[in-house]
């Protein structure tokens, strides 16, 4: 058996944006991060969930002012987007964002009112002083728009790796933030990081993983949808896709109130207490004992059946 180590080839993406966005989210000390392109049509598919995100500012500022660990693209109305992460779009209002946006697009708010983005989202940033900042690869091009991909297979990319590192040390940031993961044998697994979901992660990963239709009635309607937990964050529930339902708002409230509950087979059920304490409740009744006809189509990602006994246990009226 084969019993040298084998070191994992780690990949990093170089993002161009602006120092105020860079600004923004360091005083902010943001904890997430929304990494937005103002086009909302074109996907980002250089970096793998895991992999290093590193900001980059405009020229003639060529350099890496910090970073984060990929955890998903999605096109999103940038009132979502705003919803969703707040500052940590680098903006310090709705209003500032779109300003920044139509800038890129050379649109106006009566053309587009709530233009769509692309949201590159980072978990675990790290924001660098400026006496840390680290130059461009030498192989770093002026003619580059976007961004340039890199990994430690080849020699830029190790060194441009190895750099973060020493920042990262020398600032005390956690020391296995960043590391070349390596196995004991070919038959080994690799490992890799697997970044923290925050809150407004958790209500991008929640509306994507349900078709951006709530569970249970199935509208469409975005900006009435919203991200439920199952077991609530302040209870120790975490920020996971198994602990969530997209849900419309007057079910998410009835939800977390105890007025609703979902099985473990999926069945919606409402409890007597909303006619009794309201003596309404009709459209409510008409969903007991239905299935939910919206759920995601990744197995690891239906709602835990332990969420759910949690929820019809402790919150659940009867």
């Amino acid at each position: 058996m084969y019993k040298g180590k084998l070191v994992k080839i780690l990949k990093m993406y170089v993002g161009i944006t602006d120092y105020d966005w860079f600004k923004t989210l360091k005083q902010a000390n943001c904890d997430e991060v929304n990494f937005w392109k103002p086009g909302g049509k074109t996907n980002f598919k250089a970096l793998d969930e895991g992999d290093l995100f590193l900001f980059k500012l405009h020229s003639p500022q060529d350099y890496i002012v910090g970073g984060g660990f990929f955890l998903k693209f999605s096109i999103l109305p940038s009132s979502l987007a705003w919803e969703a992460f707040g500052l940590a779009n680098g903006a310090r209002s709705l209003f500032e964002l779109h300003d920044r946006i139509y800038k890129y697009r050379k649109t106006n708010r009566i053309s587009d009112p709530d233009p769509q983005i692309g949201c590159i989202i980072l978990s675990m940033p790290f924001y660098l002083e400026e006496d840390d900042w680290i130059t461009v690869p030498d192989n770093w091009s002026k003619n580059i728009v976007q961004g340039k991909t890199y990994d430690t297979s080849e020699h830029y990319g190790k060194l441009l790796y190895q750099q973060i590192q020493e920042v990262l040390y020398s600032q005390r940031f956690n020391k296995n933030l960043l590391r070349e993961d390596s196995v004991n044998s070919r038959y080994g697994k690799e490992q890799k990081i697997k970044p923290r979901i925050g809150q407004g992660a958790f209500k991008i990963l929640i509306t994507d993983a349900y078709h951006r239709r709530c569970a249970i009635t199935g509208e469409k309607t975005l900006p009435v949808l919203e991200a439920a937990h199952i077991k609530p964050f302040s209870l120790d529930g975490p920020h996971e896709i198994n602990n969530g339902l997209l849900l419309r708002r007057d079910f998410h409230t009835l939800f977390d109130r105890g007025y609703i509950t979902i099985d473990k087979e999926f069945n919606v059920e409402v409890s007597r207490r909303i006619k009794e304490d309201f003596g309404n409740g009709k459209e409510y009744y008409a969903h007991h004992g239905s299935k939910l006809i919206i759920l995601p189509g990744k197995k690891e990602q239906l709602p835990g059946p332990h969420y759910l006994e949690w929820h019809n246990e402790n919150i659940y009226l009867g």
